[in-house]
Formats: structure tokens, C-alpha cells, sequence
């Protein structure tokens, strides 16, 4: 009998430890990124008005491979969560101007917020889904009822860190299409933000001058960033209306 449930159980363990190697490898990879990071003092201007030349070089002899460089890079920032996305967007609009340097860097944080996304969604979603108990049913659906509005809620707001928005749609059971396009349009005004800021960045390398990152703190640029999740959020205080006043 104990033979029988030892048989039963061990194809269960096995498959979630299998289940759980793509998020260990994750989880394995990004705390390498953050040793060489601390190893090599992380990214700074510094850097960058040093090989300043050897970068527009590079963009003006090959654009679309500069650009498709870009774009791994930001995939790879972004799956491991290392803190040098802002860099790198800052970076982008200074190589390639404002809009182009958008579109490379949105695809590419897309593309790196759905590796976690479905990493998380393999390697923890069944597992949290069994140990969360009904609670979680409940969150569920109200959370997918109108999983695009939150999603844009929580990208537009510079206040909830990035990887845990990737995480917690995942473990919601959100659609992949919802999660794709909520990630999508909400990190739109951000990203505009720092390119636009790393379209200046040559005349405050030359001041000796560093550009200031806290900038989407700013009221000018957090107010109206503000707006737009008040907006995103109205549908769903409209629906949640109309069903109290019903």
C-alpha cells in the first residue's frame, strides 16, 4: 500500500519540479545580472559619454541591428528585473530619437513583462490556485471582469514595482491577449517620458551634468499620468454603479 502511494506521488513531484525549472532558471539568471551589475559599479553616464561616439557610430552604420540589439537587451532587463530599464530608456531616445526609440523599447519591456508572465503563470499558477483556498476564486473574477482597465491602472502609475505587476496577472489567471495589451498601452507615457529626456542628454553630458530620472515624479508629468489612470479605472466604477444602483 505504502509502495502504491509512493508510486502515485513521485510523478507528481516530478512534474513540479519540472514545472518549476523555467522560473529557478529565471530567478538563476537574474541574480547573475545583479552580480555583474555590482561588479562592474552598474550602468552610468559616465559610460555612456565615454563610448558616446562608438554608439552613434554603430546606429548610423547599422540602425535596424542597433535597434534590434536594443530590443534584446531590454526583453533580457526586463524578464531578470534589473534596475537599469530607465537607463536604457534614457539611453534609446538619446541614440535614436524620441519616437524610435519608443517603439524598441516598448516592444522590447513587452516582450520581457510576458516572459515573467508566463513563466509565473506555468511554474506557480496551479500550485497558488490549490494553497490560496476561495479567496482567490472571488479575486479571480473580479479581477478578470476587467483585467485591461487594472492592468493600464498599474502600468501608468509610477508607484508599483514593475516585476510585480508582471506577476500578479499571471497568478490572476488573466487572458495572455488582456495582459499583452494592458502592459502595451500603459507603459506608453513613461517610456515617451525618458526618450524624450535622453533626446537632451548630449548637452547635459557636455554640461558635466546628469539628467534627472525622477522626473515622472514630477506633478507636471505625474498629474496627468494620474488622469490617465483615472480614466482607465472609469469603466469599472461605472460598471460597479450601475450594478449597486440596480
Amino acid at each position: 500500500m505504502k509502495n502504491d502511494v509512493k508510486s502515485e506521488g513521485s510523478p507528481r513531484k516530478q512534474q513540479g519540479w519540472r514545472r518549476c525549472l523555467p522560473l529557478l532558471s529565471l530567478v538563476g539568471a537574474s541574480l547573475l545580472g545583479f552580480a555583474l551589475l555590482i561588479d562592474r559599479g552598474g550602468l552610468s553616464f559616465q559610460d555612456l559619454s565615454a563610448h558616446s561616439r562608438w554608439l552613434h557610430d554603430h546606429v548610423a552604420s547599422g540602425p535596424l541591428l542597433t535597434g534590434l540589439v536594443l530590443f534584446l537587451l531590454y526583453s533580457a532587463a526586463t524578464a531578470l528585473s534589473l534596475p537599469i530599464a530607465t537607463m536604457l530608456t534614457v539611453l534609446a531616445g538619446y541614440l535614436f530619437g524620441t519616437l524610435i526609440a519608443s517603439i524598441w523599447v516598448i516592444l522590447g519591456a513587452t516582450v520581457g513583462s510576458l516572459i515573467v508572465f508566463l513563466v509565473a503563470r506555468y511554474a506557480l499558477y496551479e500550485t497558488f490556485k490549490e494553497r490560496a483556498g476561495p479567496w482567490l476564486g472571488r479575486m479571480e473574477k473580479g479581477f478578470q471582469e476587467d483585467a485591461l482597465s487594472y492592468i493600464l491602472v498599474l502600468r501608468l502609475l509610477p508607484i508599483f514595482p514593475f516585476w510585480l505587476v508582471n506577476l500578479a496577472p499571471a497568478l490572476l489567471g488573466v487572458k495572455l491577449w488582456v495582459y499583452t495589451l494592458g502592459t502595451a498601452l500603459g507603459i506608453v507615457p513613461g517610456v515617451l517620458v525618458y526618450a524624450s529626456l535622453g533626446t537632451g542628454l548630449g548637452k547635459v553630458i557636455a554640461r558635466g551634468e546628469e539628467p534627472d530620472l525622477s522626473i515622472v515624479l514630477d506633478p507636471v508629468i505625474l498629474l496627468p499620468l494620474m488622469g490617465l489612470a483615472v480614466l482607465a479605472i472609469l469603466p469599472v466604477a461605472w460598471k460597479r454603479w450601475r450594478k449597486a444602483d440596480g
